[in-house]
């Protein structure tokens, strides 16, 4: 996907506003990206919490569960290299049609052992921001890359973005609205995969 056109799509969606800052300025900072890619809006810029309602699913706007108010602090784990600027870019993205069904912990060591790097929540939300049709019924996916430490661990919970049924909490006015919400990592889900990309860009220094 061109880089120009990406960034376009986000100063349309508002994502300037979020950030504080002008559309001009926005389009500045993807600067020196170039090649094939998804342009992910990186958390510093605007926190993943605030990009949820820019998805759309249905005509429907994203939302994040209610359960899940932490969503923020949850951050890229240990070996997943992002790089430190606002806009950068995810290279070979995969939605892991092949891993539906697979527990978070399973999938993370053949998701490495592929030679690729799990998803991070703000570039799943980011992915689907530039392609809302990779969200489909059934085939949707989780994001191990981000995970949430507390004080007695690494937190169970893996966030995951899906398609709400309307029922429940989330009420009938959200049915068939982009979902964000979690999977414990030890849980199977037949409608889940497990998203990754072969590499992200610029690579981080240091």
């Amino acid at each position: 996907m061109d880089v120009r056109r990406q960034a376009d799509r986000l100063v349309d969606l508002g994502v300037p506003e979020l950030a504080g800052t002008t559309a001009e300025a926005l389009l500045g900072l993807a600067d020196g990206l170039e090649g094939d890619g998804v342009l992910c809006v990186h958390p510093s810029l605007v926190p993943p919490s605030r990009l949820v309602p820019l998805l759309r699913h249905d005509g429907r706007p994203g939302f994040v569960v209610e359960d899940m108010t932490d969503l923020d602090d949850f951050a890229a784990i240990a070996d997943v290299g992002v790089p430190d600027r606002p806009l950068y870019l995810l290279r070979g993205v995969d939605r892991g049609d092949d891993l539906l069904d697979w527990t978070p912990d399973a999938a993370l060591p053949e998701v490495r052992g592929r030679g690729r790097t799990p998803l991070t929540i703000s570039e799943g939300i980011s992915w689907l921001l530039q392609e809302p049709d990779r969200l489909e019924a059934n085939r949707c996916f989780m994001c191990l890359g981000s995970r949430r430490i507390t004080p007695r661990g690494t937190d169970a919970r893996v966030p995951a973005i899906w398609i709400s049924r309307g029922t429940g909490r989330d009420g009938r006015s959200r049915r068939n609205a982009p979902k964000v919400g979690w999977c414990w990592a030890g849980n199977h889900h037949t409608w889940l995969g497990i998203a990754s990309a072969s590499g992200r860009s610029p690579r981080p220094t240091g």
